[in-house]
């Protein structure tokens, strides 16, 4: 028997593979100028805030800065968070209200809420017109410059929510005013 034969490897550390050897020397070379590069720095950071002649004003500017910015911070997230919740509660009080069934408006309210849509629209005569309402039934009282705005604001005002009937007495210039129908003709054509 020959002695190579005899030899029984030692479980000693595995060789490492060829990849690995070259990893750690490119490491290794960028180990010693990073390790410099970074204490030179510290060095240049601690000289300038503990300087003494100015390394007290630069360490107050710079916590004057910092508290500076994290109270800015501070005052955005308490805004934004304001903001979340009040459109959080914006939408639970809009969808609350539409399960509410809606009651019928009284008379001056209902007047006044056709008043404001039809003289949000840039045609109609805003001095010229006076809107009444009885039990849902809106009366248009007027002057009017054309034939076809009586007819526009007539069909504008049968649009509006609440408003059961539209008496129209609305005129043009120099045309004696139209005659108000009464109360018994008008709930009789409606039924």
């Amino acid at each position: 028997m020959t002695l190579n034969a005899l030899r029984v490897r030692s479980p000693g550390p595995r060789p490492r593979s060829r990849t690995v050897a070259r990893r750690q020397r490119r490491t290794a070379r960028w180990a010693l100028p990073a390790t410099a590069a970074s204490a030179f720095a510290f060095g240049a950071l601690l000289e300038f805030f503990v300087d003494p002649r100015s390394g007290r004003r630069r360490r107050r500017s710079v916590s004057d800065r910092t508290l500076s910015r994290l109270r800015r911070t501070e005052r955005r997230a308490t805004r934004r968070a304001r903001r979340a919740e009040s459109h959080a509660v914006g939408i639970v009080r809009r969808t609350l209200n539409t399960r509410r069934p809606k009651e019928p408006l009284d008379d001056v309210t209902l007047a006044h809420k056709v008043e404001s849509e039809l003289f949000r629209r840039a045609r109609v005569p805003k001095g010229g017109i006076d809107v009444n309402a009885e039990e849902g039934v809106v009366f248009l009282r007027g002057v009017v410059e054309r034939e076809g705005d009586i007819a526009g604001i007539e069909a504008a005002a049968r649009r509006i929510t609440g408003v059961r009937g539209v008496e129209n007495l609305l005129h043009m210039p120099g045309t004696p005013a139209p005659a108000s129908r009464p109360k018994l003709i008008r709930e009789r054509a409606r039924t």
